[in-house]
């Protein structure tokens, strides 16, 4: 709770200096319709920090893994927030901290140099998506400090064999309860790149340890983001064959195309929302009672995903071809 009241206080501070913070200016691939201030991830991060310095003390070396590339990317997403980066810098920072991370958590055991290098890209290539697919998801009031609150909390609830990352995890759930209250529709605040940057790459990072340290199976992680993965995931897909330009901004993820179909900010949040609660609670679930039904819950789950984004791009096809 103590991060959720230092996170409200931060908010507090910034709401009040709204005029002066960086603004989301409206654009053809946004889905708002004014200026909104967009550092509010600020707020999760100092609510989350106290936090994060016991999980440094209680185990530094787990902590080295992960925090200080933590730490880069917060500032280099800080600064693209307030003045712009080209995108060459944003994704060199993004790969040396995946790398990083990577290069400390994969386990060397007896493998050799090529197997380790290769484990070292896995681990880093699903770490800079993780981090990526968070901030393309962050477009609609509302969904990524959701998605946060409910996937570290799921984090937090599996991981109660190991204390550092459970302390971690549920510090920044806590830390995001506020901050949904003024991002819900119509959002008061974003929680900008320097809160989406880092919040993905943290669902990245603690994903893959919690399977290299054996707390859950590879499907755990996916299972609870599986809302983001698989709408991130697609859409990437989708435009690479299209031969789109699939690094820049666009409106054409699921959500943006459910938003534009007429379900609003609300509509698209409740949606989702329902797919998130779903898919995280499960996962807990599955974890704590039947691990070893993960890969069929997982596969189930996205069979259901189908459904809504078939829906989707239905509507979306009739919509595009003015067919009533």
């Amino acid at each position: 709770m103590g991060a959720a009241a230092i996170a409200a206080a931060v908010l507090a501070l910034l709401l009040r200096r709204a005029d002066g913070l960086p603004q989301a200016t409206p654009n053809p691939r946004s889905l708002h319709a004014r200026p909104v201030p967009r550092v509010g991830g600020l707020a999760i991060w100092a609510g989350a920090l106290p936090a994060f310095a016991t999980v440094a003390f209680l185990a530094p070396m787990d902590a080295l893994a992960w925090m200080p590339a933590w730490m880069v990317l917060l500032l280099v997403s800080l600064r693209d927030d307030v003045r712009g980066l080209a995108i060459a810098v944003r994704l060199a920072a993004h790969g040396a901290c995946a790398i990083w991370f990577a290069l400390w958590v994969v386990p060397t055991g007896g493998a050799g140099p090529a197997v380790f290098t290769v484990h070292v890209l896995v681990a880093a290539l699903l770490v800079a998506w993780s981090l990526n697919l968070y901030n393309f998801m962050d477009g609609n009031d509302g969904l990524a400090a959701w998605m946060t609150i409910a996937g570290f909390a799921a984090y937090g609830v599996a991981a109660m064999d190991s204390t550092s990352m459970s302390l971690a995890s549920v510090a920044v759930a806590f830390a995001t309860l506020p901050f949904l209250l003024v991002n819900r529709p119509p959002a008061r605040i974003f929680m900008g790149d320097v809160g989406a940057v880092p919040l993905g790459f943290l669902a990245g990072t603690f994903g893959v340890a919690g399977v290299l340290h054996g707390l859950w199976g590879v499907w755990f992680p996916v299972l609870v983001f599986l809302p983001f993965v698989a709408d991130a995931t697609l859409t990437l897909l989708r435009r690479a064959w299209r031969r789109e330009r699939w690094w820049e901004g666009h409106r054409s993820h699921y959500y943006q195309r459910l938003h534009q179909l007429g379900a609003g900010h609300a509509g698209t949040l409740a949606v989702y929302a329902a797919l998130i609660l779903g898919t995280s609670v499960t996962a807990v679930l599955c974890a704590r009672i039947a691990p070893e039904w993960g890969w069929r819950v997982l596969l189930a789950w996205c069979a259901v995903l189908a459904l809504p984004f078939g829906a989707i791009d239905y509507h979306w096809a009739r919509k595009s071809t003015g067919t009533p």
